[in-house]
């Protein structure tokens, strides 16, 4: 093997473990002088960045929390919730896949301007341009993840994660400490303002030569770097909104005493996003039901995205979601049950919360009258479910294996998941089907309420700064598409209350967002209590009683994630969050 690429791979090592080897296998004995004049070997190293992106949003780390349960006794995040987590067990981690992908950046921006992308010297340049706007912006992404996952407080300071912007050889120094939290965030923010400059808002065609950038005048060789062909790449739109996410962590509670970034910022950098969007005329009005849009799904070609979507991976056939997640009767595993504390988050179809008296909720009727997305995204007692609309039992004195706790595989609340599944798959053994599926990467939604979140703390209910839409506004159209009785009694009431609007805005992202990924890492950014029970529901003879199906042992300091415990065995210059 050449020395160089050999260097590489035992940085890699060294930084990541054995699983984590450079891409492709080692028996590949090329140089990276190579690279210089293969562009597709150069790309490689970049497209690490993206493989790395976590699929935080399908990992259903729901479980670890008040919303979700699990029935595998195996699952990583239940046996976390359950007093499992620690340093040298953390399901949360993203230490070694984002420093990975930062060491494969940083390898691509040392190296791309030696590349011969083109033979043209304007097309190489627009390449090299773009390839390094996305390295930039993955990067930044990258230490969003790292800080998400293990930012936390260290002898009284608040610290991140060690800042490295060059490749890491085995001449490198890797006992380097962590860096503070607001530095981070300052090199992500670096990070995606560079990307921003580098890239097309979006990878469409044009033809019109005044809209072409400053510094490109041919618009065939401006479609040529940054057409259609790059659509799913990081882009422009695509980095602005990974602005917003990452601002509104470093704003919220959590962090918001240290860090140098407010609500105003990440209002201000959620709105820029919307404001592209049509602002709140931008809000499709089936974003909330994205992934059973059949007609939307089927439609979907040539990286073109659904009204709903701003990032997404690729369109595929499967029933994996359906194998794991529908009732037994279906021939699923029913894997996520939804909890009680979940089912009582949905209001009224009124909009009043369910313990308020003007809500009209009936105990001994509990699924009426509710807010339609909760029949959409969780299964309940005789809900009917699957291509043939069967009547799911999951009563105590069901007569099948979706009642509760029958067997290995029913579940354990009274409730399974509705929302992600498609009803048109068939597990039947005898006709197995599958269909279209995508994982989206960011929605609008999610955008939506960042920007309520936010503008509600910096401006409150009805402030919309420059942008011309107010946190209210935004949740009482989201509200709306949900099917909420208009007029919205409930969100006027409101509507001047920065104190209930909060509640609200934090209810409506549990609700919209549920099962995507959000929920834990929420409720840390919020500082609000892990160690609420996950309750259930036993119905026997038609009587709904409320259960307790699993108690969550979280401690105090575990607002704020472990640095991985090998990582300071190795390093002493680490120092570990306090309590770990």
């Amino acid at each position: 093997m050449n020395t160089k690429i050999l260097l590489f791979l035992l940085a890699i090592v060294s930084l990541t473990g054995c699983d984590d080897l450079f891409e492709p296998a080692i028996e590949n004995n090329r140089d990276l002088e190579d690279a210089y004049n293969d562009p597709t070997y150069a790309e490689g190293l970049l497209l690490n960045g993206y493989l790395r992106i976590p699929t935080l949003n399908w990992s259903f780390n729901d479980v670890a929390t008040d919303d979700a349960v699990s029935n595998d006794i195996e699952n990583a995040y239940r046996r976390a919730a359950t007093g499992q987590w620690a340093s040298n067990f953390d399901p949360f981690t993203q230490w070694q896949r984002s420093r990975a992908a930062i060491q494969y950046l940083n390898i691509f921006l040392s190296e791309a301007d030696n590349v011969e992308w083109a033979t043209d010297p304007n097309i190489n340049a627009l390449y090299n341009r773009r390839l390094k706007g996305e390295a930039y912006g993955l990067r930044g992404l990258h230490m969003y993840y790292l800080l998400q996952s293990h930012a936390g407080f260290a002898n009284g300071d608040l610290l991140g994660v060690p800042i490295i912007l060059e490749p890491e050889t085995p001449q490198s120094d890797f006992n380097l400490p962590r860096a503070t939290f607001n530095a981070c965030m300052t090199q992500l923010m670096n990070d995606l303002n560079q990307a921003d400059e580098m890239l097309a808002l979006d990878y469409e065609d044009i033809s019109d030569p005044s809209l072409l950038p400053n510094g490109i005048t041919n618009t065939n060789d401006f479609n040529r770097v940054f057409g259609e062909r790059g659509r799913q790449r990081v882009s422009g739109r695509i980095v602005k909104a990974i602005k917003a996410q990452a601002a509104l962590m470093a704003a919220s509670p959590a962090y918001s005493d240290i860090s140098d970034v407010n609500w105003d910022m990440a209002a201000n950098y959620a709105g820029e996003v919307l404001a592209l969007n049509g602002g709140i005329s931008g809000i499709d009005d089936n974003g909330h039901t994205w992934y059973t849009n059949i007609s939307e799904i089927a439609d979907l070609g040539g990286g073109t995205n659904p009204e709903e979507i701003l990032w997404r991976g690729d369109v595929g056939n499967s029933n994996n979601l359906e194998s794991d997640h529908f009732p037994p009767t279906l021939n699923g595993d029913g894997r996520l049950n939804p909890t009680q504390n979940l089912v009582d988050a949905f209001p009224a179809v009124n909009g009043y919360p369910i313990s308020d008296p003007a809500s009209n909720y009936d105990p001994n009727d509990p699924y009426t009258n509710r807010d339609p997305r909760l029949r959409t995204y969780i299964l309940v007692n005789r809900a009917t479910a699957g291509v043939n609309g069967s009547t799911i039992i999951t009563a105590a004195d069901g007569t099948t294996n979706d009642a509760l706790n029958a067997e290995a595989t029913s579940t354990r609340t009274g409730y399974y998941m509705r929302k992600l599944l498609r009803q048109d798959v068939n597990l039947n053994t005898a006709t197995t089907t599958q269909q279209l599926h995508y994982k989206p990467r960011i929605r609008y939604t999610e955008l939506y309420l960042i920007y309520a979140e936010a503008a509600n703390e910096a401006w409150g209910p009805t402030g919309t700064g420059s942008f011309g839409f107010s946190a209210y506004d935004v949740i009482a159209a989201l509200r709306e598409r949900a099917g909420i009785t208009q007029p919205d009694a409930y969100l006027e009431s409101i509507r001047g209350d920065k104190n209930a609007m909060r509640t609200l805005i934090r209810n409506e992202r549990r609700l919209e967002l549920c099962f995507e990924g959000f929920r834990f890492w929420d409720l840390r950014r919020w500082g609000l209590n892990l160690t609420e029970t996950a309750d259930g529901v036993s119905i026997v003879n038609g009587v709904h009683n409320r259960i307790e199906v699993e108690e969550r042992e979280y401690q105090d300091y575990m607002q704020y994630g472990p640095v991985p415990y090998n990582e300071t065995l190795k390093f002493d210059a680490l120092e570990q969050n306090r309590g770990w």
